[in-house]
């Protein structure tokens, strides 16, 4: 029988599928379903100091090859995690903690309490690329991220991996934050893009830049994880247009230790954390692998 566990910083995942932030992530129930329905573990969706109610309709539109959404960091803040954290966990399915913030402080202040709650991982979202002053606009400053890390490691014992976007200097940012503890990495989050109406002749999303997520950006998280994998080898949980087994085998071999699904579970439903568990298990037997830890970064081996 093949073997599809994995670990991630020491925490234990029955299979290597998680569900991604931003997807039924503050609400306790359906974190509870993805858990039941077969994902090997589940993120919260990101929380901020303060609720936010994010941006005015439209916050999503469909494009070629994928979705683009500025949502807005929408969440009832961090203090609801008390509630949700409790109720969201079966099965002994781990759950991860999203955090985005602006300052060091607000991300120890809600570190601190997601631990005291039981977050099994702390996810920094420093790579949203549509939220003045939260995300990207403070990801991708190495000093601020090591910094950061550095502070959050120190406070709190769960394990820390950061979620990177797509920045011309993310190897030094994923480097700086391996030096200051970080866990492990989150690779990648959406790329900024726009779509416009070309009748209305104005931008389709409200905030008029978005989130670019789906298939069009699956080659490029397989080129960050491919290059993360080889200089560092950390922990990776590799994001970006997953839609069938295939798409989890490139992350895989590519050096990704557990693979996020996002979009595709709006358009497939919860049960792709299955289909996709499923395909990579018949691609190891047929494959004459016996762990889905064995195909783990493969293609360095070449």
């Amino acid at each position: 029988m093949v073997d599809l566990r994995v670990e991630l910083a020491g925490i234990k995942l029955s299979n290597p599928t998680v569900l991604a932030s931003g997807i039924l992530g503050d609400n306790a129930a359906l974190l509870r379903r993805a858990a039941k329905t077969g994902f090997g573990a589940v993120t919260t969706k990101s929380f901020t100091i303060e609720p936010r109610e994010g941006y005015a309709t439209p916050i999503i539109a469909e494009v070629k090859a994928g979705l683009l959404n500025a949502v807005g960091l929408a969440n009832p803040g961090y203090k609801e995690i008390k509630d949700i954290l409790p109720k969201a966990r079966v099965n002994g399915v781990p759950i991860i903690v999203s955090l985005a913030g602006s300052k060091i402080d607000e991300f120890v202040e809600m570190a601190i309490y997601a631990e005291d709650w039981g977050a099994d991982i702390v996810e920094l979202n420093l790579s949203c690329p549509h939220v003045s002053m939260m995300g990207m606009d403070i990801g991708h400053d190495p000093a601020f991220v090591a910094n950061l890390v550095g502070e959050l490691t120190g406070v709190i014992e769960t394990p820390v991996f950061i979620k990177i976007g797509l920045t011309d200097n993310y190897m030094e940012v994923v480097s700086r934050a391996l030096d200051k503890g970080a866990a492990g990495i989150t690779a990648i989050n959406t790329v900024k893009a726009m779509a416009i109406n070309i009748y209305a002749k104005t931008p389709v999303l409200s905030h008029r830049y978005g989130g670019l997520s789906g298939p069009a950006i699956h080659p490029i998280a397989t080129r960050v994880i491919y290059d993360i994998y080889r200089e560092f080898k950390p922990p990776i949980i590799g994001i970006g247009g997953v839609e069938a087994w295939e798409d989890a085998v490139e992350f895989l071999l590519a050096g990704a230790t557990a693979i996020g699904i996002g979009t595709a579970v709006s358009k497939h439903g919860l049960t792709i954390s299955k289909v996709v568990s499923d395909g990579i298990r018949t691609y190891l037997e047929r494959e004459g692998f016996e762990s889905v830890r064995d195909i783990i970064g493969y293609v360095h081996r070449k």
